[in-house]
């Protein structure tokens, strides 16, 4: 326990639901260093940017886990009003960013942008904030560029909409493939170990454990 909850304080985290989607914009930052990152902020960048005020860190980097307008939507801006640089998702979601506005109007979200990241993102990458390091897993089936990220000395993920608490991801968007979204979470996932906490895209986060046995599409996956 003393090892978990010195590797907890290294790390601090809030989540801020932006858009209608309620989606899980994520402000984590490196304890030591008060250095930040967000991930996904899918829109209400007025809203994000008073968070990082609250929580008194400096963001350093915007990561992105795949190329929904609900998780992608504020990017652009908020690059711009931070001068930071956006990293992820994989190159495969780039026809997803190249069609931000066209998605939104879909969904009546205005003042959205297309862009590119500064930094596409593959299997085996790792990508850092202050002294946390995080690895990169692609995790295709939710779009074809989710990816996600994995602090294995915390034990912790961000997953996106690849895995919910109690659910998955959705496949029936452009790019999205059922059998494909199970092969990632069963190949990549679900052996990082059960003592894994994750957040993912919208609503409560779960563990890795918890998910194997409880989880519909999931259970009693060895």
């Amino acid at each position: 326990m003393a090892q978990q909850s010195e590797n907890q304080a290294k790390a601090g985290a809030m989540i801020i639901p932006v858009t209608p989607f309620e989606q899980n914009c994520t402000l984590i930052w490196c304890t030591a260093t008060q250095k930040a990152v967000v991930i996904d902020p899918g829109g209400d960048v007025p809203k994000i940017q008073a968070a990082i005020k609250q929580a008194n860190v400096t963001v350093e980097k915007i990561w992105l886990t795949h190329g929904h307008i609900d998780h992608v939507g504020g990017a652009a801006d908020l690059r711009d009003a931070l001068k930071v640089e956006i990293e992820g998702p994989h190159v495969a979601d780039k026809f997803l960013l190249d069609n931000v506005v066209t998605s939104g109007e879909r969904f009546g979200m205005t003042g959205v942008r297309n862009f590119a990241p500064d930094r596409w993102l593959e299997e085996g990458n790792q990508v850092s904030i202050g002294e946390l390091t995080f690895d990169i897993l692609h995790c295709p089936g939710h779009s074809p560029g989710s990816v996600v990220f994995f602090n294995h000395e915390m034990r912790f993920a961000h997953v996106g909409d690849v895995l919910f608490n109690g659910s998955v991801g959705r496949t029936d968007l452009p790019g999205g493939d059922h059998a494909t979204l199970i092969s990632s979470i069963k190949t990549k996932l679900l052996p990082l170990g059960d003592d894994v906490g994750f957040i993912c895209g919208h609503g409560p986060g779960s563990r890795i454990g918890h998910e194997r046995m409880t989880n519909p599409f999931l259970t009693g996956e060895m």
